[in-house]
């Protein structure tokens, strides 16, 4: 592994706009490059660059003569309002690219032909990415894995010829590609998610479809098949060049390790297989990744174990079909849910509500869960902040005889939190701090 050189980029013109977890790496990595980049942020308290010779300022106050706008991909540029800097992008025929994009163009213009792995789907895709990173390392094959799941793509280190790239893709960085070539693609699952910037559930699979754009005969399509949408995708994959490998959670994986539970997480495992196996690692190797994976935070994470009682971290469950997966884990949980829900609440969650011994509701849509559940029997209480919930839950556990405590809470977490891994280390932090307090 290595550096980019500092002259790559020379000569390009870039607008960065948004300066979180994704942009300022972005704005920091093209003027490492050599790029003469111009940043913005909205909020005047995130435009606090380091002095690195980069220029803050909102790029639609002069002409606007960019190589590109790297718009961070939570600020649309279509629906459902476009920022006024991809209006301006789109007048003056400036492309607007992901961070992903940029790096795919930086590592060939180095001379590296390292393979480049994307990974999408409406869940699993944060395991998957980790997991195949994780067996690629156990191989010994240099390996760097980002993107959406961080770091940011543009923080990633050059990596030589038989290096990886492995890449969590969102639909929002998918609608922002323009050359990138990915050898390996996997599309794990699709379900309603992101409506509101693809207008409806169409617009979000053609968005997901792009992970699999300019693939040719010597590439590797994987897709799951146990959903509509992701059969739908398989169809469509039989008529392009790729070969296709369809991934199942009825499947046997070479091997189980205590990380992946559930049937979710045989798919991602036979996800992570098909692509390893693909990228010429054998199968012995793989095995002892599938064993020694040690999990990623926020995913069914297993915090602590009070008096028999287990907390688990799964924060990063934003949407009812993402908390499904770890319902159905466990026979019977106190559980804790609540925030921004999604299009269609926890309706789906039907069928596993007796196994909720006791749900604690958080957050701005808390009295539409409440009602959800009051017309199907589940009991509830009204707890409003994850500081009243965990002693609330502990009770709850000891009370109603539930050994786990799930976090998972079919909901984004903006009303109360900067993201789902403030609120999983909330979560963290006060569970542990009751097993401090002798509780």
């Amino acid at each position: 592994m290595s550096t980019f050189a500092p002259t790559l980029f020379s000569g390009k013109r870039y607008a960065v706009v948004g300066l979180g977890k994704n942009g300022l790496p972005a704005a920091l990595g093209l003027r490492a490059m050599g790029a003469e980049v111009v940043a913005w942020d909205d909020n005047p308290a995130s435009r606090a660059v380091p002095d690195a010779g980069i220029e803050v300022r909102d790029p639609t106050s002069g002409p606007f003569d960019f190589d590109a706008l790297v718009l961070s991909p939570g600020i649309p540029h279509r629906l459902p309002k476009p920022h006024p800097a991809a209006v301006r992008a789109i007048e003056a025929g400036v492309p607007i690219l992901s961070d992903v994009e940029l790096l795919y163009q930086a590592v060939r213009a180095s001379g590296s032909r390292a393979r480049f792995v994307g990974i999408t789907g409406t869940n699993g895709k944060s395991t998957t990415t980790a997991l195949l990173a994780h067996i690629i390392e156990q191989a010994g094959t240099p390996v760097a894995a980002g993107a959406n799941l961080g770091p940011a793509a543009l923080s990633l280190p050059l990596l030589p010829h038989d290096g990886v790239y492995v890449l969590e893709m969102s639909s929002y960085m998918l609608e922002r590609l323009a050359s990138i070539r990915f050898d390996v693609a996997v599309m794990l699952n699709l379900s309603a998610d992101h409506i509101d910037r693809h207008g409806d559930m169409a617009g979000y699979a053609l968005a997901k479809r792009a992970i699999f754009d300019r693939q040719v005969s010597g590439d590797l399509a994987v897709v799951g098949i146990d959903d509509p949408g992701a059969r739908d995708m398989a169809a469509w994959l039989d008529t392009r060049p790729a070969r296709v490998v369809r991934v199942s959670g009825s499947e046997v994986p070479l091997a189980s390790g205590p990380a992946l539970p559930g049937a979710h997480n045989v798919q991602n495992a036979m996800a992570a297989t098909a692509m390893a196996r693909f990228l010429g690692v054998p199968d012995e190797v793989i095995a002892v990744g599938l064993r020694t994976y040690p999990g990623l935070p926020h995913r069914q994470q297993r915090i602590v174990t009070i008096d028999g009682v287990t907390f688990i971290n799964d924060s990063k469950a934003t949407n009812a079909e993402a908390s499904e997966v770890a319902l159905v884990c466990y026979d019977r949980v106190i559980w804790i849910a609540g925030g921004m829900a999604k299009e269609g609440g926890i309706e789906p969650l039907v069928p596993l509500f007796p196994r909720i011994a006791r749900a604690l509701l958080i957050g701005r849509d808390a009295p539409d869960f409440a009602a959800t559940l009051t017309r199907h029997g589940v009991p509830f209480d009204m707890v409003g902040t994850l500081e009243t919930a965990v002693p609330a839950a502990f009770a709850a556990a000891k009370a109603d005889d539930a050994p786990i405590v799930l976090l998972s809470p079919a909901c984004a977490s903006w009303d109360q939190f900067t993201g789902y891994d403030q609120r999983g280390d909330r979560f963290a932090e006060l569970a542990r701090g009751m097993q401090a307090g002798g509780i």
